[in-house]
């Protein structure tokens, strides 16, 4: 009986919240290419036409307002303060290795968005919901830069509160929250719903990436500040 314990123990220990998180990373990086692939080599745009389809009977006035302000929080006009205000927010704390993120990954996601625009130069949705907005359409920019920093919140979330239930009330929001700001970019045409999952898809591999290359130069850093620190005591 001990023995079948342990093996499942053992068997359940393998599920690591890293192990998960590349089984995530894997499963995005598959969803981009599929999604690339789709649009790109098959000009299948089927998917995205029965989306648009669906969400037509359900559009009115109300709902316009609401996801147009939804929206706003995935603009350069709300994430450029955002981004500011929690930099100067960590620097005052004397957390450098927080403001070091958000400053390399706002900056980095921001230049992502452009390149990938630029390689696949997909044209936006006819007749937008809202006002016709200029630029290239695949991936969601939106889309990209929410998962990258509303998912870099959820990482301080998880390093600076204590509570366990407020970490997990806390993570279940801001999860809904990139979500709702993803799909709000269908709802008003300006996003195609490919668009808006290879947006998510991408911006959550460039968010563990880098999360994880910060880590090590950080690692690297304080032990070579260790090293130097017992040097000068000897």
């Amino acid at each position: 009986m001990n023995t079948e314990i342990k093996k499942r123990q053992t068997w359940f220990s393998i599920f690591t919240i890293e192990f998960l998180v590349v089984l995530l990373m894997l499963l995005a990086l598959i969803v981009f290419i599929f999604a690339a692939r789709e649009i790109f080599v098959l000009k299948n745009f089927v998917f995205d036409d029965d989306v648009f389809d669906a969400l037509r009977p359900y559009i009115t006035p109300g709902r316009t307002r609401f996801m147009n302000f939804i929206t706003f929080f995935g603009k350069h006009d709300a994430l450029i303060p955002l981004n500011i205000l929690l930099i100067t927010y960590f620097l005052y704390k004397e957390k450098r290795w927080f403001a070091i993120r958000i400053t390399a990954l706002a900056l980095s996601s921001l230049l992502l968005k452009f390149i990938l625009k630029l390689y696949f130069q997909r044209a936006r949705p006819d007749i937008p919901v809202i006002e016709k907005v200029d630029g290239y359409s695949f991936p969601s920019g939106h889309a990209l830069i929410g998962v990258v920093f509303y998912g870099l919140v959820i990482f301080v979330i998880w390093h600076e509160v204590k509570q366990k239930w407020l970490k997990i009330a806390l993570t279940i929001l801001f999860v809904l929250f990139i979500l709702l700001i993803s799909f709000s970019r269908i709802y008003l045409r300006v996003h195609y719903a490919s668009d808006v999952i290879a947006g998510i898809a991408v911006g959550f591999i460039w968010l563990v990436l880098s999360l994880n290359f910060i880590h090590r130069i950080e690692k690297k850093y304080i032990a070579r500040r260790t090293l130097k620190a017992e040097g000068l005591e000897k």
